[in-house]
């Protein structure tokens, strides 16, 4: 009676025909499609809901009190302004240098191109709140650029970072990677022959890349904008570190300031807040997103990887140059943050007798809340990883063998968190968790688990894409006839897609877990005492004017972001040396 079934089976799969689904099975698979759509509806969905819920509720019911009374207040139209001037100011910064960047890697010899791709990154791999406290310990009184200066005039003092200026400039600098990742390729995939033609019209290069080359690189360039815009809106870590000890507020920092803040009604001026600055940021990423679809719609053109201009006598200097740039927004400043870090006392000459590695054995030995927040940070970064790892593979191989609505809406679902601003997504945890059923409280909020689920929430969509992108690649042939010669589900994953697919899915888990292990927007609103996490813990010594510790704590986060790094593309060059590809 088997052999007869397998048999049939295997007659179906040759002539193309599928055996109906039984009844009892068609309904089974329903029933776990709804109750895992009511399931991602309740962890995704309803806090949002919660959020909205909250900021039109007065205390005779349905009210619009929150927002009149938030629009009559002078700070928030001052705020709104200093928002403007810091995102659209710091976009425009990360344009200009990521297509700078892009334009350069596509279009001429550069040297050394592989390994300029990676340093090209390294400012955004890096948290924001580092590469602040790095530029702030460079610029400060006590930092090199300090030092340098009074070569020149003992009296000479560099530009203050806890200004506009200073938080445009570190987030341009932060966010520039989006654009050149977004602007590079299509760059190669404008035809030559347009441009040769331009040229051969008498255009010269100046006129062939305004009337040519900029135009139909325009959809990456509009993405990368827009993808700048609202990390900016997104960012918490640059201008609470810069913008608070100098009295500018952004959106993010004044809905921060309005929960830490407490109060009667702090949590229902926050949701207000929250609302208006989730409503920017969708609008944000439904403009970005049709940019990206502009792109993809492309995407069948070959790359060009060869040069169209070459530098000729020129191509050393232009290419040290480059360099020499990325190392002085990214490496002097981390050098200077780690000189600092090593001084006996903040404000001592940076000499041999004034050296010390006292602040490292503080933060490691002698401050036992410094090494909680460093369990804690490995701890939520672990099983954050481990369960993104397994639910997000599993949602993107649904997503991708069986694409149908209830799949796009679970997608959709599970990229909200990552779609809100940070902040305001933690005020939705807050909400959410507090009482998630009217009179009942869970324990939840307060504790380390409201942000376990806060980073699988939010860091979920992460594995999802990465996985999403690596079983494109696997044609469906190869599981077809895994199922033909008699392989189960479990040892079809354990032969087939898992050696195919791991490198791709580790890659995913090592973002995700990079991201957690450095995330300080939803911590900043969700730890409590005993829960405390390394981006908080770096915050709160910078607040308290403990800048040896801070610098201290953070050098050691690059230090492991550096080898996570390394054991990342250790995996991807493991994975070109197999050369397995799927036909």
């Amino acid at each position: 009676m088997m052999e007869s079934k397998t048999i049939n089976a295997a007659r179906g799969e040759l002539t193309g025909k599928k055996a109906l689904p039984s009844l009892p099975g068609l309904l089974t698979k329903r029933i776990i499609g709804l109750l895992l759509l009511i399931f991602l509806f309740l962890l995704f969905v309803l806090p949002i809901g919660k959020l909205i819920y909250l900021s039109v509720q007065g205390t005779g019911g349905f009210s619009l009190q929150h927002y009149t009374e938030m629009l009559r207040q002078d700070r928030l139209w001052s705020t709104l302004i200093d928002t403007f001037i810091i995102v659209v100011g710091s976009s425009v910064v990360s344009i200009i240098l990521g297509v700078a960047a892009a334009w350069l890697m596509a279009y001429t010899d550069l040297l050394h191109k592989k390994a300029l791709h990676m340093a090209m990154l390294l400012s955004f791999i890096l948290p924001s709140y580092v590469l602040t406290l790095s530029w702030s310990s460079f610029m400060g009184s006590q930092g090199l650029a300090a030092q340098f200066l009074r070569l020149f005039h003992p009296d000479a003092t560099p530009w203050s970072m806890y200004s506009y200026g200073g938080i445009i400039f570190v987030m341009g600098i932060h966010h520039f990677p989006l654009v050149y990742l977004l602007t590079v390729d299509v760059l190669k995939k404008i035809p030559r022959d347009l441009e040769w033609a331009t040229r051969a019209s008498g255009a010269g290069r100046w006129k062939t890349f305004t009337l040519v080359t900029l135009p139909l690189a325009l959809p990456g360039l509009t993405a990368g904008g827009l993808l700048v815009f609202l990390a900016s809106l997104d960012n918490f870590g640059i201008p609470a570190f810069l913008g608070i000890p100098a009295h500018i507020s952004v959106l993010s920092t004044l809905i921060y300031e309005e929960i830490i803040g407490f109060g009667p009604s702090a949590f229902a001026r926050g949701a207000a807040l929250s609302v208006l600055l989730g409503l920017f940021a969708i609008i944000g990423t439904l403009l970005q997103w049709l940019s990206v679809r502009k792109i993809r719609a492309v995407d069948t053109v070959v790359i060009d990887h060869s040069p169209r201009y070459t530098l000729g006598k020129h191509r050393r200097w232009v290419s040290a140059g480059i360099w020499t740039f990325l190392i002085v927004i990214t490496i002097v400043p981390l050098v200077s943050m780690v000189a600092i870090s090593l001084k006996k006392a903040y404000g001592l000459p940076f000499q041999a007798a004034n050296l010390t590695l006292s602040n490292y054995a503080f933060i490691l030995f002698d401050n036992p809340k410094v090494w909680e927040s460093i369990q804690n940070s490995l701890l939520l970064s672990v099983s954050t990883t481990i369960i993104c790892l397994l639910l997000g593979s599993l949602l993107a191989y649904v997503r991708v063998r069986k694409p149908s609505w209830m799949t796009k809406s679970a997608e959709l679902a599970v990229a909200l968190p990552y779609t809100l601003p940070g902040i305001v997504f933690g005020l939705c945890m807050i909400l959410t968790w507090m009482e998630p059923i009217p009179g009942w409280n869970p324990g939840i909020y307060g504790t380390i688990r409201i942000l376990f689920i806060a980073y699988v929430c939010r860091f979920l969509i992460l594995q999802v894409r990465a996985g999403i992108t690596a079983f494109t690649q696997i044609d469906t042939s190869m599981e077809e006839a895994a199922h033909i010669f008699g392989a189960g589900t479990w040892r079809k994953w354990i032969s087939i897609l898992l050696p195919l697919l791991l490198p791709a899915l580790l890659s995913g888990a090592f973002l995700v877990f990079l991201t957690a292990l450095t995330e300080l927007t939803v911590s900043a609103l969700l730890w409590s005492s005993g829960s405390q996490t390394i981006g908080v813990t770096i915050f709160s010594f910078e607040q308290a004017g403990s800048t040896l510790y801070s610098t201290a704590l953070s050098s050691l986060i690059v230090i492991v972001i550096v080898a996570g790094m390394a054991i990342l593309h250790f995996i991807q060059k493991l994975q070109s040396k197999k050369g397995v590809q799927p036909q």
